[in-house]
């Protein structure tokens, strides 16, 4: 079963239905599977997403954890199990990644992803493509079907035609609400002195600062962890800036020990490698992976100015999803087929509820 986020496990000499019998007769514990996914963190309140909204977000992760689940149920990679849940979050118009990505300063949508497989640390990438339907079965050709790790603009597409992936006209990832965010920001921006800035990927309306990055981590029945990240970036970006998520070690990461998808303000998360640190506390000092999540997520980007989160697994089945903003579209399901989601901030407790 999977294990709780905070890291509760349980102990005791009776052998359970996930242990078996060696030939000398002692038990030995299965590796324990499960999926977690995340679909954006950031300044997310309950003044601002509107009882009809969350409804259709918590329908639209639910079905992301089903759609993994089932590949997972069935004996299938981790690595398919992320890209089924990574499609269906892309597909949905609700997370800044696929159809519903955000606009930049020149009103296109650039669409990053990378997927990574913890087994043998292979990875696929891509960044700044247009038309490109599902992004993270891109990224995972390139890994497969190529020998590179990251292929952006038009060479990445000029790829994906030789692949047979879906490609659709730009109007497919037009929504009336990414583009109103976007002729906000601009008229924000034009109201700034010529000396000022205004940070991408704010609302000055709705007072909405969200990263809408979508992504999942998994682990197998076979003991296999893989992760998968897919953003539309930041509203009001220019000159083809490119985040964290599709850059292995920062926005996506995973070995045979750790699995980590973020969602941010992604400079942050490039500079501080934020991925691949967690999975290198885990190896190297041997933390426990939600303290090691804590104290990146909670400490490490804090410090740095830093806002976002992640969701982590590890090969036990341990998951952690910290993350220091007000709230974070995430959500879980183990063996037992039962998906958790939850949106905002615990005051109480800072652990996330639902």
């Amino acid at each position: 079963m999977l294990l709780a986020p905070q890291g509760c496990s349980h102990t005791g000499a009776a052998r359970t239905g996930s242990e078996q019998a060696t030939s000398e007769g002692a038990p030995v514990r299965k590796p324990k599977w499960g999926l977690v996914i995340h679909g954006g963190a950031g300044v997310i309140s309950r003044e601002n997403l509107s009882p009809e909204r969350e409804a259709e977000v918590r329908v639209a992760l639910t079905q992301a954890l089903q759609a993994g689940h089932t590949v997972l149920a069935q004996g299938g990679s981790a690595l398919d199990a992320v890209s089924a849940a990574v499609r269906v979050l892309e597909d949905s118009p609700h997370f800044n990644a696929g159809k519903g990505a955000v606009f930049t300063h020149d009103g296109v949508n650039e669409l990053d992803a990378a997927i990574m497989d913890g087994t043998t640390r292979k990875a696929g990438a891509v960044a700044g493509v247009r038309h490109v339907r599902n992004p993270i079965e891109l990224a995972r050709l390139v890994m497969e079907k190529s020998p590179h790790v990251m292929l952006v603009g038009e060479g990445a597409e000029a790829f994906a035609k030789t692949q047979g992936v879906t490609l659709v006209d730009p109007k497919y990832f037009y929504t009336e609400d990414r583009w109103q965010g976007l002729q906000r920001a601009l008229e924000k921006e034009r109201a700034q002195p010529p000396s000022s800035s205004v940070q991408p990927g704010y609302d000055p309306v709705t007072g909405d600062h969200k990263f809408g990055t979508v992504g999942a981590v998994a682990l197998d029945q076979h003991g296999g962890l893989a992760a998968a990240t897919s953003t539309g970036g930041m509203t009001n970006k220019r000159f083809g800036r490119v985040g964290d998520s599709p850059i292995i070690g920062a926005g996506t990461y995973a070995d045979p020990n750790c699995a980590v998808s973020a969602t941010g303000h992604g400079e942050f998360f490039i500079r501080y490698t934020v991925a691949r640190d967690i999975c290198a506390r885990v190896e190297y000092q041997s933390l426990p992976l939600q303290e090691a999540a804590r104290v990146v997520v909670n400490d490490v980007l804090v410090q740095a100015g830093g806002e976002g989160g992640v969701i982590a697994m590890d090969r036990e089945g341990n998951i952690a999803m910290p993350f220091n903003s007000s709230g974070m579209y995430r959500g879980h399901v183990g063996e037992d087929g039962k998906p958790v989601v939850a949106i905002f901030q615990d005051a109480v407790s800072g652990t996330g509820a639902k």
